[in-house]
């Protein structure tokens, strides 16, 4: 089940997944908005009968030095990116629970880990979410539910593309593999965390980041 703001996009990766021969289906959500996130939620749960594996990677910017920052910009980035996952995490908790099996997997940023000028806002959601999953991995893990992290460094995404070129020409020699992270590197880390494999993996912090914050 794919959820995202953007329906044309969702429908573009509906026929991507489609055309590899798989079948998923997707639904338009503004994840800000709590009420309709757990509705859209419970009804997927009760449709199916179960719910396996939430992955919460949600997660708008509005950068600005501390000083200039506005309440809006903090409040709305702490509302997406941390506010929204809480909310999906409580959601998911109960028919994993019934269930006694589940695996929560939360993206958080190394922004979350190392701060990051001009990013207050973002920051703190981020760090916000790594406590946040340990807590939930302490209350849950007797249900058989894991809860995790995965903190991706600088990855190739239209999010980093807007950064400019020079903000990558200063953040690459601090990356010791020497070039950026590709979607497929955070993909495969999700497949792993939520596979049988990572079962005995809980409250951990997956850093994918070429040992950006090392």
């Amino acid at each position: 089940m794919g959820v995202a703001r953007n329906a044309e996009h969702l429908a573009a990766l509906q026929g991507e997944i489609a055309a590899a021969g798989g079948s998923c289906e997707v639904a338009a959500c503004d994840v800000g908005d709590g009420a309709a996130l757990a509705a859209l939620i419970d009804g997927v749960a009760e449709r199916l009968g179960r719910l396996d594996i939430m992955v919460n990677n949600a997660g708008i910017t509005k950068d600005g030095l501390v000083l200039r920052m506005s309440d809006e910009d903090f409040d709305d980035v702490i509302r997406v990116n941390l506010r929204s996952a809480f909310v999906a995490c409580r959601s998911a908790a109960r028919p994993m629970m019934r269930a006694r099996f589940g695996r929560i997997i939360n993206m958080s940023s190394v922004a979350g880990i190392m701060g990051n000028p001009g990013q207050a806002n973002y920051a703190a959601a981020k760090a916000g979410l790594i406590g946040m999953t340990k807590s939930i991995a302490k209350e849950l893990g007797g249900k058989g539910i894991t809860a995790n992290v995965i903190a991706p460094g600088f990855i190739d995404t239209d999010m980093t593309g807007a950064l400019g070129a020079a903000v990558k020409e200063a953040v690459l020699p601090h990356i010791p593999l020497k070039r950026f992270g590709q979607v497929d590197d955070i993909a495969a880390a999700v497949s792993y965390v939520a596979s049988d494999g990572g079962g005995y993996l809980t409250g951990h912090v997956l850093s994918v980041d070429g040992g950006l914050a090392m």
